[in-house]
């Protein structure tokens, strides 16, 4: 289920595969996607990592932007996150075909990538105005995200995405224009799983959107581009892409989270947060609930984040305490 540091085997995923049963609880099924080789999603930020110089104007950026909407970051786990389903050597392939909407136009690359797709049975999208959905084929190793997915009398079409092959040895990015964020960054990659919270361990950079950013045209890698505006040129406003953690001098465990946000926090200082998308919201997402319940399995999030609200996961969270890493930190 995740696209970076995916801990088990071929041989578990398939056995994973073809025995998911109702009575199969949601830690069993964990770790279906493969272990990909050290990349920026999976490397570990060192202590000493010089910021960017800006770093203190856009942590006051970061809270202003916390404060004037809702005043919390929320996970997202029914609306506006991906579910993710896994294909196997017996899935029929089906050709997803490109909506016209938004004001995108028919692009040849989109066609050839989405031509023969192995879409689960089961596999359904989320009710929100994204769509989002994720599937992965072990089988052939390839990834494909799709931005607005629908089934429209028993065809398969999305307005945008992207299929990424070879993903257990790739760099874990879209290439430049595809992928369901505005980033081409992989939901795949950046998402929460319920079974990282249960294990008590994220190991992987997080995604994160925020409401304004930086104008499209400025962008810091891993993202390859960017959905931001602004347009009366408001001094620093974060850009698409932005690597960022929480300092890691801070004793999480004395910290009064919750127990998944300590979880959160310990992989923020680790590993830390990339702007990925923007939205109504301060957001994170974890694996949408449809992933689970699509195949008969009970919504895992009420017990893992110990019955809060997703809004209310991290409270508490020390958001004052950020580190902004340089602009196109780590670019390879």
């Amino acid at each position: 289920m995740r696209a970076s540091p995916i801990k088990n085997t071929a041989c578990k995923l398939f056995s994973l595969i073809l025995g998911l049963s109702a009575n199969t609880s949601y830690a069993d099924i964990a770790d279906y996607l493969p272990a990909v080789p050290d990349n920026f999603w999976s490397t570990p930020i060192p202590a000493n990592t010089q910021l960017d110089p800006n770093s203190s104007n856009y942590v006051n950026e970061f809270i202003r932007q916390f404060n004037t909407y809702y005043g919390t970051v929320a996970i997202m786990t029914e609306a506006f996150s991906a579910p993710v389903f896994i294909a196997d050597s017996s899935t029929p392939v089906v050709p997803v075909t490109q909506l016209g909407c938004q004001n995108t136009t028919p692009n040849p690359g989109l066609k050839a990538q989405l031509a023969n797709v192995p879409v689960p049975a089961g596999t359904v999208s989320p009710a929100d105005s994204d769509g989002e959905v994720v599937i992965y084929d072990p089988t052939s190793d390839t990834l494909w995200e799709f931005w607005k997915m629908q089934n429209v009398n028993g065809n398969w079409q999305a307005c945008w995405g992207g299929q990424i092959p070879n993903f257990s040895t790739s760099n874990s990015i879209f290439p430049w224009p595809y992928g369901a964020t505005a980033t081409g960054l992989p939901l795949a990659s950046g998402q929460i799983t319920a079974e990282e919270i249960q294990s008590g361990q994220i190991n992987h950079v997080i995604g994160i959107a925020l409401v304004d950013l930086a104008d499209k045209s400025i962008f810091s890698w891993p993202a390859n581009r960017s959905d931001g505006s602004n347009p009366n040129n408001i001094p620093n406003r974060i850009p698409a892409g932005t690597h960022f953690r929480l300092d890691p001098t801070i004793n999480v465990d004395a910290l009064k989270l919750t127990p998944a946000g300590k979880v959160i926090a310990k992989a923020a200082q680790t590993y830390g947060f990339v702007v990925w998308d923007k939205s109504g919201a301060l957001t994170l997402r974890a694996q949408n609930v449809l992933t689970y319940t699509s195949q008969g399995l009970a919504n895992p999030y009420p017990a893992v984040f110990g019955g809060k609200a997703n809004w209310a996961v991290l409270q508490n969270f020390p958001w004052n305490r950020l580190q902004f890493l340089p602009q196109n930190y780590g670019q390879q």
